[in-house]
């Protein structure tokens, strides 16, 4: 009676993970997959952040054409010295209709400079576009590899569950023969290990579809398309320089001076220093032209009296400095001052980032040599030489289990390890990116 209800379970357990596992699959399988040069460039044809920059470069680009225009003439119309009694025009010498046209210029070169620096502030969108599609690589990368694991690690335990169940039905093969080997906790430990392998199963199919919904808000519609079953790879000769030795901060430093945000803060240091000339210009003074045409009518005896004519040229005094020009100025000068701190301050982060992520990669590859070339071989050998001994009668069954189990979890382990790489060679990707695919 036992026996008929293991059996009867394990024949429930294997109908609920068709329908938890196979099923879905199923289902998935009929759309394409998802591989992570496709998913990059989704992501940046759907990121509504470039959009937005290319606007606010045209924006930028527009107000660089009218900041060095002339300020708009203004145009007066003037009645001058109209007799109040009559109102007659003609009735005074003094009374006229005036036409005037006032002109203003700015001071010195302030034009000049007011162009100059919109037209920097928009030469810094290209670079901070170019740095966005590099952090969108890095963290579309990221996204994908999570979901690439939790989807090849269930691939391992899928291929690895038909040992197992071989291990339950030679376990309950043996129960009930006569020769009696294998005992009843043989049999429950085999299907303990099934249903905890059911678990696993389980609750990676769960990471998974967590991490493709992270990933669907950068990558539009890929929350349910299945992943590529190829591992991407994402080292470049960069990366590989990098691990192969030691580089010093200064080279680091170098390197990362072609760094789009690091470019781009150097446009903004520009354009700030362009406002610190702009500050200067108010020393000079501002003036502007004035031209007035004054229409006088025929005296009351009919006598033609001349038009008037008036030039006039007007200026402005920057005589109070101390208040004015010279505080403006100062403040110019300490935003300058600011802005290039900041430019240090971001080249030394993404030195200690780089360093960093180097270290980590130099352990990752040791540590994946480790795997693959001793580690995975023995742990193979372990597990065949284990279940050889049982099946000879010479083993004990819970060892050849637990050499199976030990096996399944370094693969899993070279697994990760190997995903980890890729990501930090996506994070390193990222912090090597240069301003050449810069675009409008």
């Amino acid at each position: 009676m036992q026996r008929k209800f293991l059996t009867s379970q394990s024949t429930l357990r294997h109908a609920m993970l068709i329908l938890l596992l196979i099923a879905p699959t199923s289902l998935s399988a009929e759309a394409s997959s998802l591989d992570l040069e496709s998913a990059i460039e989704m992501s940046i044809a759907a990121d509504p952040w470039l959009r937005g920059s290319e606007q606010m470069e045209l924006a930028l680009t527009e107000e660089a054409v009218a900041a060095g225009s002339l300020p708009d003439p203004a145009l007066s119309l003037t009645a001058i010295n109209v007799p109040l009694t009559s109102f007659d025009i003609g009735q005074e010498n003094m009374t006229q209709m005036a036409l005037g046209l006032n002109q203003q210029f700015p001071r010195g070169r302030t034009r000049a400079l007011s162009r100059q620096q919109k037209e920097l502030l928009a030469s810094v969108e290209p670079l901070r576009r170019a740095d966005r599609k590099a952090m969108l690589t890095m963290s579309v990368a990221t996204l994908f590899l999570d979901a690439y694991l939790a989807q090849a690690s269930r691939q391992l335990i899928e291929n690895d569950r038909d040992l197992f169940e071989q291990l339950v039905d030679a376990a309950e093969a043996q129960y009930t023969s006569a020769s009696g080997r294998a005992r009843q906790q043989d049999l429950i430990r085999a299907q303990l290990e099934l249903i905890r392998l059911d678990d696993r199963l389980t609750r990676l199919h769960q990471e998974q579809e967590v991490a493709q919904q992270r990933l669907a808000e950068l990558v539009p519609d890929s929350g349910r398309q299945p992943i590529d079953t190829a591992m991407p790879n994402l080292g470049n000769g960069a990366s590989a320089r990098l691990s192969s030795g030691p580089a010093s901060s200064a080279a680091l430093y170098a390197q990362l001076e072609t760094h789009p945000a690091v470019l781009a803060v150097n446009r903004r240091i520009d354009a700030v220093s362009t406002g610190t000339d702009l500050a200067r210009q108010k020393y000079r003074p501002g003036w502007g032209l004035r031209a007035q045409y004054g229409y006088r009518a025929d005296d009351p005896a009919g006598r033609s009296r001349d038009d008037l004519l008036t030039v006039g040229l007007t200026f402005d005094l920057p005589l109070f400095r101390g208040d004015r020009q010279d505080r403006a100025v100062n403040a110019a000068v300490a935003r300058e001052a600011a802005a290039r701190t900041d430019r240090d301050l971001l080249i030394r982060e993404l030195v200690s980032r780089l360093e960093s992520e180097r270290a980590e990669l130099l352990r990752l590859e040791q540590r994946r040599d480790l795997y693959h070339d001793r580690l995975l071989p023995q742990m193979s050998q372990q597990a065949e030489a284990s279940l050889a001994a049982y099946n000879n009668a010479d083993g004990d069954f819970a060892e050849a289990v637990r050499a199976r189990i030990a096996e399944l979890d370094t693969k899993i382990d070279a697994l990760t390890i190997d995903v980890a790489r890729q990501q930090t060679l996506a994070r390193i990707g990222y912090l090597l990116a240069t301003a050449a695919p810069v675009g409008h």
